[in-house]
């Protein structure tokens, strides 16, 4: 089940663009260091992709155990990660292409690549 980010919170996060990423580490205890990643909204829902792909350690880290923190616009947020699911991966290029237009990193987040590691970040609420 999927819990929705207030819009002026995804907004905040959307905006500042300081997303740092931290999965729990395999004792499902302590997070992992704090790993600066872009960040896309689509369709009110929070996504981000590994440049390395599957093989990102934070994707993987996330994918084995999916609850962790952001640290994003001066708050920290205790979140659940997902796929991101398949039929949203053109929407989630399209977002990439406006937000980081200018960036020579852009290629890559577009690569086959990077997609298979597409992520979806919902607020944790217990």
């Amino acid at each position: 089940m999927t819990t929705t980010w207030p819009q002026a919170t995804l907004t905040a996060i959307d905006t500042a663009d300081d997303l740092k990423i931290s999965p729990l580490r395999p004792d499902a205890v302590t997070f992992g260091t704090p790993t600066w990643i872009w960040s896309v909204v689509v369709d009110g829902e929070l996504y981000v992709r590994g440049y390395n792909g599957t093989a990102s350690r934070w994707y993987q880290a996330a994918m084995a155990r999916p609850e962790g923190r952001i640290h994003a616009a001066g708050q920290v947020h205790d979140v659940t990660f997902e796929a991101a699911p398949a039929d949203l991966t053109d929407a989630i290029d399209d977002a990439y292409r406006v937000k980081y237009a200018s960036s020579p990193y852009l290629p890559p987040m577009l690569s086959g690549r990077a997609r298979a590691a597409g992520v979806r970040i919902s607020p944790h609420h217990a």
